[in-house]
Formats: structure tokens, C-alpha cells, sequence
């Protein structure tokens, strides 16, 4: 389908460590979109010392190069993430 962004991952059942996204423009924003059933999952933006709910239906925008991000283990449930 036709997307206005350069690329597209989907990720599953996958724990994130800490890291800033070497690909991308520091002036672009990072759309993610968080999927799945019964999880409870928590975005946590390091440089900001800010931990997001990150249940399914949630989408956030960030900068991956400039904020260091992660995800950790959540509870229970499936999770997709596509980003």
C-alpha cells in the first residue's frame, strides 16, 4: 500500500532494550503503533525519565535518533508493534 514513510518493521512478542534508532533523521518523527491482546506494556523514554502506557491501541510519534527508547517485559498477552 502506499505509505508516506521510507520504511516499515513489524516487531513481535519482542522485548526492546535502550537504544536511538541510528536510521532515522533527527528532524522526522517515528510513528508507532502498538497491537496485540491482554498485554500491558510500558514505553519508557529515558532522556525525558518518562515511562508511557503502551497497551494495545496506542500510537505514539517520537524522534527514535534523538529520544533513547525502550520496552520492557509486559505481564502477560501477545504484542505487536508496528513502526
Amino acid at each position: 500500500w502506499p505509505s508516506i514513510f521510507l520504511g516499515l518493521e513489524i516487531i513481535a512478542n519482542r522485548v526492546t532494550f535502550s537504544h536511538r534508532d541510528a536510521g532515522g533523521s533527527p528532524s522526522l518523527l517515528d510513528l508507532l503503533v502498538s497491537l496485540g491482546r491482554n498485554h500491558h506494556a510500558t514505553l519508557a523514554l529515558e532522556d525525558l525519565k518518562a515511562e508511557l502506557d503502551y497497551s494495545s491501541g496506542t500510537m505514539v510519534y517520537i524522534s527514535g535518533r534523538v529520544l533513547e527508547h525502550s520496552v520492557g517485559p509486559w505481564l502477560n498477552g501477545e504484542r505487536f508493534v508496528i513502526a
